[in-house]
């Protein structure tokens, strides 16, 4: 069960004495977020706003909302990472679960005796069963590292772009096993680091080989690089989600594409879909700024290339091999 930190939430109020917050969260535990924005109304007299919008993650801050909903706090729930809050308004607030790993942890043992010194990582929501899996393992004669944590991550800890834990260890361990049931985040492990890596599900108690869906992620990031070599009209895309928006580097990709004889429009957009880009009929390829993770596993009609993909594409028109360009730490 995914138990939220209502004490922290409880102490902000009481300190700041707001007269509205706001909420968000992902999807999956904005039922919990209703009851506790209940709650904060009922107890403290403070009106509370949940956010219907989808949340990525913790680059996903809304204090332009909350200006323009005449809100003192917004707290981002289930996001946590090395920072308690960012900028004037954002408030973090941990949403951790509670589920044992010790049963897939068993079930991966046979598996990962194989290679000798095993790299754990897990998400945000896992993280206090970092320490304790590791102790387990350790118990059954494994070896077992943990990267340290930079940036926003804590130790042991990976976002769906960032992953300097599991990468600043690459060399030193097997393999990697991440806990829990995220195929979108042990996919970025392996890619970012090169190692096989093995998803640890506690909820079907299942230990999973993420190898053949990273590849397949790898060939159709690849695919998209070759269908935007020989494109002449270049869409350069700007995210308008507060710790998505890049300027700087739309700026920088935009001149180099200009010097490759490329013509190149900037776009801002709030959500980078299909639906959006088809309206722009006469640009045959895009290159975007946001989040890295939409041109690797959403599909688009167009090629949509990611910072690395671009930086590869760039590479090809130079006469160089596109290479490993997702084998690094962060993926902007």
């Amino acid at each position: 069960m995914i138990r939220i930190d209502e004490g922290r939430v409880f102490r902000e109020i009481e300190r700041a004495r707001p007269r509205r917050v706001v909420f968000t969260a992902p999807d999956g535990i904005l039922r919990g977020v209703r009851e506790l924005a209940l709650r904060v109304e009922r107890e403290f007299g403070v009106e509370a706003i949940v956010l219907g919008e989808a949340n990525w993650g913790s680059c996903d801050t809304v204090e332009y909302l909350a200006n323009l909903l005449g809100a003192d706090i917004a707290f981002n729930i289930g996001h946590t990472g090395s920072l308690d809050r960012l900028g004037r308004k954002t408030v973090f607030v941990d949403a951790f679960d509670d589920v044992s790993f010790e049963g897939v942890l068993e079930a991966a043992l046979p598996t990962l005796r194989r290679y000798g010194v095993i790299g754990l990582a897990t998400t945000s929501q896992h993280l206090p069963a970092l320490q304790p899996s590791k102790e387990f393992l350790e118990s059954r004669g494994l070896v077992v590292l943990i990267g340290r944590g930079r940036g926003l991550l804590r130790d042991g800890q990976v976002f769906g772009c960032e992953f300097y834990p599991v990468y600043d260890i690459r060399d030193r361990v097997g393999a990697f096993a991440l806990l829990g049931q995220s195929m979108f985040h042990a996919v970025g492990v392996a890619l970012s680091t090169g190692k096989p890596t093995y998803m640890l599900d506690p909820y079907l108690n299942q230990v999973i080989d993420v190898g053949e869906e990273a590849q397949r992620v790898y060939r159709r990031a690849v695919l998209d690089i070759f269908r935007a070599r020989d494109a002449r009209t270049f869409g350069l895309i700007i995210g308008l989600r507060e710790g998505q928006l890049d300027l700087l580097s739309a700026r920088q990709l935009r001149d180099r594409l200009r010097k490759h004889g490329r013509e190149v429009l900037l776009i801002a957009l709030r959500d980078i879909t299909e639906d959006r880009l088809a309206a722009f009929r006469d640009i045959e390829a895009f290159i975007q700024t946001a989040c890295p993770r939409l041109s690797t596993d959403d599909h688009f009609s167009k090629p949509v290339l990611s910072v690395p993909q671009a930086e590869a594409l760039i590479g090809l028109w130079e006469g160089k091999d596109p290479g490993e360009f997702l084998l690094r730490a962060h993926w902007l």
